[in-house]
């Protein structure tokens, strides 16, 4: 490995994207080199590699998505060619420079049937055209090249741009009663944790060519919650810090429809990801708390992302 590594992340504004320039570019040993539109429009599949190899890359983090879960529903076309093809794409460019790509995918590539943590083999039946377009990238990529990880995770909170942490913190500044699912459970997950993470794993590939480091892992936030249970905590954590309070309504899903379907498990069982990379994501509760200090800082940037 050269003493300084490149990461090109797909991307400009995204919470993970963000949160890698922030963690990456805080260290010596790695550059994070964000591309996104207009340099890089990932619905023009054509574009792609000239802009990747001018980059100069030594690791590709495809982190852009689509991620509009309810309008992916009535627009599958523009989610299939961002969360599909252009990871093919892009893994086609990774592969031909012999570099290795790190996909980020979902939990809901699963229809949340299991009683228990879902492990990396089981079966993927997205119950929604989001998680169906995310489930056509795992496999795109991974037909594209052998050099690659697919990191699934879930439930992304941060500082920056449209999340949970943000949206609940907003609303709880109009309102004195929100909410919140209770039955949804998943693991929270901080897209800082993450970032530091990625780039964990891109050291791993590129000190190492053992074949166990690459294929499919979990990779999410120690710990489990329902939305209920993260609203509480968020809002406790805000009021503690003189920011906005209000009482979390526990309601089912039924109670509170939506376009696209969730699953109603999204937990993730993050062993292998231990194993072999030796990489463990902190307690989302000692995670979360920082993220909440940070927002209620700046809370003249919630109204920005409405």
């Amino acid at each position: 490995m050269n003493q300084v590594a490149r990461i090109v992340v797909t991307g400009l504004t995204g919470q993970v994207v963000q949160s890698l320039v922030e963690q990456g570019n805080s260290r010596g040993d790695f550059e994070v080199v964000p591309l996104g539109r207009p340099q890089l429009d990932l619905e023009d599949p054509s574009g792609i590699e000239g802009v990747v190899r001018a980059a100069a890359p030594d690791v590709i983090v495809s982190a852009a998505a689509y991620t509009a879960v309810d309008h992916a529903e009535t627009d599958p076309t523009r989610a299939y060619a961002v969360n599909a093809v252009a990871p093919q794409e892009l893994a086609r460019v990774a592969n031909a420079l012999d570099i290795p790509i790190i996909h980020l995918s979902t939990d809901y590539v699963f229809d949340g049937t299991k009683s228990t943590p879902y492990v990396e083999g089981d079966t993927a039946c997205p119950v929604n055209v989001y998680g169906k377009s995310k489930w056509e990238g795992e496999r795109t990529v991974a037909a594209a090249t052998d050099n690659h990880v697919i990191l699934r995770t879930a439930w992304i909170y941060s500082p920056f741009g449209r999340n949970f942490v943000r949206t609940i913190i907003r609303n709880a500044r109009n309102r004195t009663e929100l909410s919140v699912v209770k039955d949804q459970a998943g693991n929270p997950t901080s897209a800082l944790d993450l970032a530091t993470a990625i780039i964990g794993v891109a050291k791993n590939l590129l000190a190492s060519d053992e074949q166990a480091l690459r294929g499919t892992f979990h990779l999410a936030g120690t710990g489990d919650a329902s939305w209920a249970d993260v609203a509480e905590e968020i809002l406790a954590l805000s009021r503690g810090l003189g920011g906005p309070f209000a009482r979390v309504n526990r309601i089912l899903s039924a109670d509170y429809p939506t376009a696209a379907a969730r699953p109603s498990n999204s937990r993730l069982d993050c062993n292998k990801i231990a194993r072999h990379h030796g990489i463990t994501l902190p307690h989302w509760k000692n995670s979360i708390e920082a993220t909440v200090r940070r927002v209620i800082q700046n809370q003249a940037d919630l109204e920005v992302t409405k």
